[in-house]
């Protein structure tokens, strides 16, 4: 018996080795061949699933840094945010001290309906307990969703209530939003922020326009920063509204497909206002489609700092199973002809992902004089001929630097052990219902309310009963920052989202220097040569 074993085993080398020599013997076929060899001969059992997913992985690698593969369930998450719903329960939470609490219930959702409140502490799902278990954020969330119909049992803890409240949930769909935020920053300056480029952010973003129009808006301000993108087509709507019919908003050129040209299609809502486009260094692709359209048009201005500089289109490739491969076979460039994918190698992803850390070691983030780009990479805008940058993100009009100076590292250890967050529901459990009878909307809440010594030795009592030891100096430097961010956490969570950067945006230097253009007409003609 083992010398047939032993025979079969030489005639399969042997084999391999003659297929080695064959002309018809591909790199494909030899793929298939590696991974027969050691799903059959590896000492230890394997999961060839496994090693055909980390075999795709390494194959990418050697590639650009965007091309990536997903299995089906990471599939499933990326989407998700993307096209806009998913089934689940209805609820923002947080998780603090290990405990589920929500935050808000989505208007008409589930977890409405049934009458599961702000400041709700989940304990059990499905006779499964949740509280106190050290439980990561995706598995309360996987318990949480599931197909739209089906039901979950949950048990709640309610402030003042003694005993835990049973409710039963139907699960429906439940939309994710990516418009953040809408309001009137003063009598005439609409703010829009945007996340990601969704599915339904041009109808979410026309529905903001619109409410805000009737206000009287007049002038805009859009905030990108931090929004690493999403849809192209996304990004082109939204430009569309801004621009006049037949404007290229950005084409893309690539060796083995088709290229295109992305027009604006129909004379925009808002073509007259001043705009206002904030960016920063994570602000990416669909956001640096949005902010190039604009600037390469001379339509408004760009405020803030180095874009990230991702300008590689990647076209998905499913697989039968739900699996993805997201592959690079294209780039784009705005209508001035500016590719602004920064420089990449082949094969070095670490080097890439680092660049923002380079960025803020060269000095970059805090001073634009420390970005130098050759002559070779500028371009002239469409309409006033201004000087502009390809060659790595969208150069801002206006460079606003990075503030760290309230960045201290007690702040740090509070916001990192979750001690901000934990204060501020704990004083929303005490003192919710006070508040809402003096303050019953955002506009009065952000005109009125004041954050208290008293409640700020709270917060410092409650750091050091989490070991973090009280530093009067930090403390004094990050003062005015955490002042700002109590009152907006305890906005987000007594209002929604808009109420929060309401509040936020006050110490944000960004949003006050676009907000400074707008209302000085000469200084933002002169930066766009009008």
């Amino acid at each position: 018996m083992k010398s047939l074993i032993s025979t079969i085993a030489l005639l399969l080398v042997f084999s391999i080795s003659a297929l080695s020599q064959d002309i018809r013997f591909t790199p494909d076929r030899k793929l298939q061949y590696a991974e027969a060899i050691i799903a059959n001969y590896y000492v230890e059992p394997v999961d060839r699933d496994t090693i055909v997913d980390e075999a795709i992985r390494a194959m990418l690698l050697t590639l650009d840094p965007h091309s990536a593969y997903s299995t089906p369930e990471e599939t499933r998450e990326l989407n998700e945010p993307l096209n806009g719903n998913f089934s689940g329960i209805g609820i923002q939470f947080n998780m603090a001290t290990d405990t589920l609490y929500v935050i808000q219930t989505i208007s008409g959702g589930p977890s409405e309906k049934v009458g599961i409140l702000p400041g709700d502490r989940i304990i059990e799902v499905d006779d499964t307990i949740i509280a106190g278990v050290k439980m990561k954020n995706n598995d309360v969330m996987k318990r949480l969703r599931g197909p739209k119909g089906t039901t979950v049992d949950v048990k709640v803890k309610r402030q003042g209530v003694p005993d835990l409240i049973d409710f039963t949930i139907t699960r429906d769909d439940i939309p994710i939003y990516s418009v953040d935020a809408a309001y009137m920053a003063d009598p005439k300056t609409g703010y829009i922020r945007i996340s990601r480029f969704a599915e339904q952010t041009p109808d979410e973003f026309k529905e903001a326009l619109q409410k805000l129009r009737a206000k009287g808006m007049k002038n805009l301000i859009v905030d990108l920063q931090d929004n690493g993108g999403g849809y192209l087509n996304a990004a082109k709507d939204i430009a569309s509204i801004f621009l006049n019919k037949g404007d290229l908003i950005v084409y893309t050129e690539g060796p083995k497909t088709p290229n295109y040209t992305y027009i604006a299609d129909g004379n925009g809502e808002f073509r007259d206002g001043k705009l206002v486009i904030l960016v920063n260094q994570y602000s990416a692709s669909a956001s640096e489609i949005l902010s190039g359209a604009i600037q390469d048009h001379d339509r408004g201005l760009i405020v803030g700092r180095r874009t990230f500089g991702k300008g590689l289109v990647q076209r998905p490739f499913p697989f039968p199973d739900g699996s993805m491969i997201r592959l690079t076979v294209s780039k784009y460039f705005t209508p001035s002809g500016r590719s602004i994918q920064k420089p990449y190698t082949k094969g070095h992803i670490d080097n890439y992902l680092e660049d923002i850390k380079h960025r803020y070691d060269a000095g970059e983030l805090m001073h634009s004089d420390s970005i130098h780009f050759p002559d070779s990479l500028q371009y002239k805008t469409l309409h006033a001929g201004r000087t502009v940058y390809g060659g790595g993100g969208i150069m801002p009009d206006r460079f606003v630097p990075l503030d760290t100076m309230w960045y201290t590292p007690y702040y740090r250890d509070i916001l990192a052990k979750g001690t901000l967050y934990q204060y501020v529901l704990g004083y929303l459990d005490q003192h919710r219902n006070e508040i809402k009878a003096n303050y019953p909307n955002e506009d009065t809440f952000a005109e009125k309310f004041e954050i208290t010594p008293e409640m700020m030795q709270g917060l410092i009592d409650r750091a050091t009963k989490a070991d973090i030891i009280y530093n009067e100096e930090q403390y004094k430097q990050s003062e005015s920052f955490m002042k700002r961010m109590v009152k907006a956490l305890l906005a987000r969570d007594l209002y929604d989202n808009s109420s929060y950067f309401r509040i936020v945006n006050e110490e944000n230097e960004a949003f006050n220097e676009a907000l400074k253009l707008i209302n000085d007409s000469d200084a933002y003609s002169k930066l766009l040569k009008k």
